[in-house]
Parts: C-alpha cells; sequence; structure tokens
C-alpha cells in the first residue's frame, strides 16, 4: 500500500524556484548614494520615542538643538557664498548645499514616516580622512530631524512663545500639583454649596404623605379598567410601606393633619398585600396578631425556605455515627441545638438526602424541626398505650416508638387510605414493631376504642404557619375555612379527651397541635375544651418559645393557657406551630347548666368545678313502676287510685 520510505536514502532539498534571496541593503541603498559615499555601516535599530511622561522636556530639547542646526546652515552658507562652490550656480547654492550638523541620532540606520507617509531615511557615513562627518541628504532635501518625532499638539505648542523656557522639570512639576490642588478645592467649594440644597431634597423625599381616597379609588377604577401591560413598582411599594411604618411608629409627631390612623393602616395593608402577594382577608388577622415590626419580619421570614432537618432513628444507629457517614458522602451538618438529642440540620449536600444509603436503611427520617415539639412535650413512656389521632405520614410515631424503645402499643389512626401507605412504608423502614394502623374517622374514636395512656392530636388546620412550604394559603384561605377548620378541631379534640383514661398510673396526657397561627384554631379551640371536659393545662416541658393569648381582642381566655407554646418562623426560624398540653382528672363528662345565673356566678371554664353525677337510680324506679302499672288489669288500678286519693289530705 503505497511507496515506503527508506531512511537510508537522503535526497538533497535546496531553495525553490521562488525561494529567492533579497537584496541586502547596502544594494537596494547604494542607487540612492553619489559615487563615492558607498560605505554603509551596520544599520542600527531605530531610536526609542519618549515616553509620554518626558514629552514636554524632549520638546524643549528639540526645540534647542533645532535652533543649533539654523546657526549652523546660516554659518556654512555664509561661508559657502564667500568662497564659491564648482558645480553649483549662484542661484542653487543655497538649497544644493548639504547642511552641516551635529549629529544627535545613534550611529547606524533609520527609518521614519514622515507628515506625508513618505519614507524618510538616514545614514551615517564613515569619517572622512580629516574627521570630518556630514548629514546626507535625501533626493527631496530634507534633512531627518526630531522634529517628526513630535505630536501635532507638540508641535503647536513650539510656535507658540513658550512662557517657561527658564522652568526646570521640577518646578513644572509643582505647578502641575498646585493646579492640581486648586482645581480640587473648585470641586470641593462647588460640592459644599451643593450640600445643603441635596440635603434639604433628601429631607423633603423621607416625608411620607399620605395619598388621598380619591387618588386611591382613581388607581383602582384605572386597575380595573385598564390593567398595565407591566407589573407595579415594587421598590416604589416598598419604600411606601417603609414610610407608612415609621409614621405609624411615632404616629403623634409625624402624623398628618386632619388623617386618622385607620387610613395609614389601610394603605399599609393594600400595600403589603401588593409587595407580598397576600389576600386581604388573611392579612387583616395577621395585622392582628402582630406588632407592625414584627409582621414584616414574618412575612420575610415566610419568603425564605426553612432549613433542612433530619430526625436520627436511634432504633438503628446513634447521631454521632450518622453524622459522620453523612460527612463522609460530602453532606454539611450540624446539631439541630441543645433541646433535641436527635436532631441534625443539613446546610448543603452533594447527594440527595431522601436517597442516601441510610436513609434507605432507616437511620433517619426527614422531619421538620417543629415537628419534634409535640411528641417531646407528648413524652411518652415505656409498655404504654399511646394514640396518635391524625398519624400521616408517619415521622410523630415513629419519634413515639424510638422513645418508647419498641415497647407498648401505639395506634396510629388517620381518616384518609392513601396517605397510610406513607405511614406504613416508613413503619417498615424505620424498624417499628409496636405499631398498629387503623384507618378511622377521629371523632367517632371512643365509640371504636378507649382506655389510652396518652393521645396525640395534630389536627389538620389552615396552615397558615407553613406558607414558606406552600405559598397557595396566601390567597386561598378565607373565613368559611379557617371557621370549619376551627368546628373540626373542636370536635376532635373532644374525642382525643375522651379516649384517654384519667385513672392511667403514668398518664392522662393529651396534646394538642397545629401548623396554624390563627387564633380561631389554636387558643379558642383550646378554651372549649377547658369547659366542655374535664380537663386542666400543664406545662409543655419546653423551653422556649412564646406564650399563648390570654386574650386577642374583645376574647377573654382561661389564664391557664400561658402554659400553652407558640412558634414563629422569624423568632425561632421554624414553620409556624401551636402546642397545648392536657391533663385528665375526671372520667365524667360535665353537664350543662341551664340556669344563666349559675353560669355568671361560676363560668364553666375553671377545671375544678365539682360536677354531680346524673340520678340513675330514681330513672330506673320510675321505668320499673311504669311497667308494672301497664301489666296490671284495670280493676285492680281503679282500686289502686282510690286508695291513694284516701290517704291523701284533703285541701280545706
Amino acid at each position: 500500500m503505497g511507496r515506503k520510505l527508506d531512511p537510508s536514502r537522503k535526497e538533497k532539498r535546496g531553495p525553490g524556484r521562488k525561494a529567492r534571496k533579497q537584496r541586502g541593503a547596502e544594494v537596494e541603498l547604494a542607487r540612492f548614494l553619489p559615487p563615492g559615499k558607498c560605505g554603509l555601516r551596520r544599520p542600527a535599530a531605530a531610536p526609542r520615542r519618549p515616553p509620554p511622561s518626558d514629552r514636554r522636556v524632549s520638546s524643549r530639547r528639540a526645540r534647542e538643538r533645532q535652533e543649533e542646526a539654523l546657526q549652523s546652515r546660516q554659518k556654512e552658507a555664509a561661508r559657502q557664498t564667500a568662497r564659491g562652490r564648482s558645480g553649483f550656480s549662484d542661484g542653487n547654492s543655497k538649497w544644493l548645499a548639504p547642511a552641516k550638523a551635529k549629529k544627535t541620532q545613534p550611529k547606524g540606520n533609520h527609518v521614519e514616516l514622515s507628515s506625508d507617509g513618505e519614507v524618510e531615511e538616514g545614514w551615517e557615513m564613515e569619517e572622512e580622512e580629516d574627521g570630518s562627518s556630514e548629514e546626507m541628504v535625501d533626493d527631496y532635501g530634507a534633512s531627518s530631524s526630531e522634529e517628526e518625532e513630535l505630536l501635532p499638539i507638540e508641535k503647536a505648542a513650539l510656535k507658540q512663545k513658550p512662557e517657561r523656557e527658564g522652568l526646570s522639570e521640577d518646578d513644572s512639576e509643582e505647578e502641575e500639583e498646585e493646579e492640581a490642588e486648586e482645581a480640587s478645592k473648585q470641586k470641593m467649594g462647588q460640592k459644599e454649596e451643593e450640600g445643603p440644597d441635596l440635603q434639604l431634597n433628601l429631607d423633603i423625599d423621607e416625608q411620607f404623605k399620605l395619598p388621598t381616597s380619591e387618588e386611591i379609588e382613581k388607581e383602582d377604577i384605572l386597575f380595573i379598567l385598564f390593567p398595565p401591560a407591566e407589573p407595579p413598582d415594587l421598590h416604589i411599594i416598598h419604600q411606601r410601606i417603609q414610610g407608612n411604618m415609621e409614621v405609624l411608629q411615632d404616629f403623634g409627631a409625624k402624623r398628618e393633619e386632619g388623617r386618622s390612623r385607620q387610613e395609614y393602616l389601610a394603605l399599609l395593608r393594600r400595600d403589603m398585600a401588593a409587595y407580598y402577594s397576600y389576600s386581604d382577608f388573611l392579612l387583616t388577622k395577621l395585622m392582628d396578631i402582630f406588632p407592625l415590626p414584627e409582621l414584616v419580619n414574618f412575612l420575610e421570614a415566610n419568603e425564605v425556605p426553612r432549613p433542612v432537618t433530619i430526625r436520627t432513628n436511634t432504633l438503628k444507629t446513634r447521631r454521632r455515627d450518622l453524622a459522620q457517614a453523612l460527612i463522609n458522602r460530602g453532606v454539611n451538618l450540624d446539631p439541630l441545638g441543645k433541646w433535641s438529642k436527635t436532631g441534625l440540620v443539613i446546610y448543603d449536600s452533594t447527594v440527595p438526602i431522601g436517597a442516601t444509603p441510610e436513609y434507605l436503611a432507616g437511620h433517619y427520617m426527614l422531619q421538620g424541626a417543629s415537628s419534634l415539639l409535640p411528641v417531646m412535650a407528648l413524652a411518652p413512656q415505656e409498655n404504654e398505650r399511646i394514640l396518635d389521632m391524625c398519624c400521616a405520614p408517619g415521622g410523630k410515631t415513629s419519634y413515639i416508638a424510638q422513645l418508647m424503645k419498641n415497647t407498648g402499643m401505639i395506634l396510629a389512626n388517620d381518616s384518609s387510605a392513601e396517605r397510610l401507605r406513607s405511614v406504613v412504608g416508613n413503619l417498615h423502614r424505620l424498624g417499628v414493631t409496636n405499631a398498629v394502623v387503623s384507618n378511622c374517622d377521629g371523632r367517632q374514636f371512643p365509640k371504636v376504642l378507649g382506655g389510652f395512656d396518652r393521645v396525640l392530636l395534630d389536627a389538620p388546620c389552615s396552615g397558615t404557619g407553613v406558607i414558606s412550604k406552600d405559598p397557595a394559603v396566601k390567597t386561598n384561605k378565607d373565613e368559611k375555612d379557617i371557621l370549619r377548620c376551627a368546628h373540626l378541631q373542636k370536635e376532635l379534640i373532644l374525642s382525643a379527651i375522651d379516649s384517654v383514661n384519667a385513672a392511667s398510673e403514668t398518664g392522662g396526657y393529651i396534646v394538642y397541635c397545629t401548623c396554624s397561627i390563627m387564633v380561631e384554631e389554636n387558643e379558642w379551640v383550646v378554651d372549649y375544651a377547658l369547659k366542655k371536659r374535664n380537663v386542666r393545662l400543664v406545662p409543655t416541658g419546653l423551653d422556649f418559645g412564646k406564650e399563648g393569648f390570654t386574650r386577642f381582642k374583645d376574647r377573654r381566655f382561661h389564664p391557664s393557657l400561658k402554659c400553652t407554646r407558640r412558634f414563629y418562623p422569624h423568632t425561632h426560624n421554624m414553620d409556624g406551630f401551636f402546642i397545648a398540653k392536657f391533663k385528665k382528672f375526671s372520667n365524667a363528662i360535665p353537664q350543662a347548666q341551664k340556669e344563666p345565673a349559675l353560669e355568671a356566678a361560676a363560668p364553666s371554664a375553671t377545671p375544678d368545678t365539682i360536677v354531680t353525677e346524673p340520678p340513675a337510680k330514681k330513672k330506673k324506679l320510675e321505668g320499673s313502676k311504669a311497667d308494672k302499672e301497664q301489666k296490671l288489669p284495670q280493676p285492680a288500678l281503679k282500686k289502686k287510685h282510690s286508695l291513694q286519693a284516701q290517704k291523701r289530705p284533703l285541701k280545706a
């Protein structure tokens, strides 16, 4: 295949047909020289152009050299005219005479471009026998000088009369510095003059002016009729919110005359609803719960997701071993806090947290930090019977089994059969063996099974505490949804209390929790349970968290609601949560008192009220007498009634 290369055979290679040597500079330049002046030396590099900082000095030196060359030319011209010259006429002797000037350039050849774009060449000739050297003239009679090296602006400066010929280089630098200082002083003076005006403008801008109701109505009408193509400027709305809050914090000093506080609050609510995308109803509820500075912090915290947290499954591993295994996989983590012995917070990870071998082996559970708190408040003991009424997806149930060390019995109930699938999967993965899963309605649960030592009720709610997870809550909740959830929660909490055995040696506790911050779903429900059942509130055992409300607007709740705990995303960096812990002291159900005077004297909210049991024996006796009378024949009944009438005393 093809010719093979023989390394022993070497072919001679030379210049090709087109590779011709270029003639040297001596041959080319000899054509422009006279016949006797052909001795050229080795060409040297062109002279280096001075840097821009030394151009002023170089221009002064060039001017001096130009004057010297001019004087020498004049002397030579006078000398030539005096003695005459062969080969030239008197008319041509002036411009054909070669100029004798001192050579200022280095020896060698240099090529330059003139202003006309022509090439100027200069050569240094060999010294003659008498030691004199002459500068050669090119074809056009122009000798090479440093004048062509100058910039156009420098040439213009040479034409003007120099005012600083006697100044040295240091003096010129000092003058430049003085001029720069004067210019800077002038600028500073202008800034100082403009300073008060600028400050005055800032003060004017900082004053918040409330728009009139007519302007607001016009904006609303225009927005409805002609919706803008672009969304509103959020920066302007944010500035208006800040200005409005500053006025509200010092309302007496900063408010406009003739404007009420309600007008400022209405504008603030309108701007916040537009800036944070909340419904007017929900924002009104939040403004009733939080003070204004805290409200902004809460709204900002809902825009940021909560940190990812996991709970160590101590049934299979220890937290130290789990943390080391995850760190080896590229997970950046830290302990959750001093209050938790099993929690870890995940900052970032190179692997998916929900698909590691440790997760699949059941060493940990992905669970929010706020979901650990209800189980810690419940404090389950070993060998107890515990009911988790709303257990899906199984995080709290597995935590209870972990604290009980797989002893006793846990009944995990949920009304949704689809959600129970995740519960079963998590319990199998985590190694829980003491749990029984049921699918029943929690409101009917005491009829199914009762007598539990402890009950955990994580009631379904509106989800206003987990807005960072579900932003749709901002707009899809209204008053009906809140009241519907509150009614369901009241039914569930009564059912949970009835499922607990008050005579339990170690238990008798109920923990009620929601992931909502609405008062209607938390304190209102707890106060209702205190009135309807023989329970009282006890401390939750949690060292942090804010106390629950004992009064809200025109409502007054039981003073023991201080034992409840509220958790917020902007203060505790976890989902919004509410926790209350009850202790049941009697299995009897109190009866509603009919007389309003007794209700006013002894309110039913106090848990220590004495309840009288219904007279069941009297009812049984009356029922037995009626049955006997029905069994007797009619003549016997007539005789009996006549005897009873005789025994009664006659009235006067």
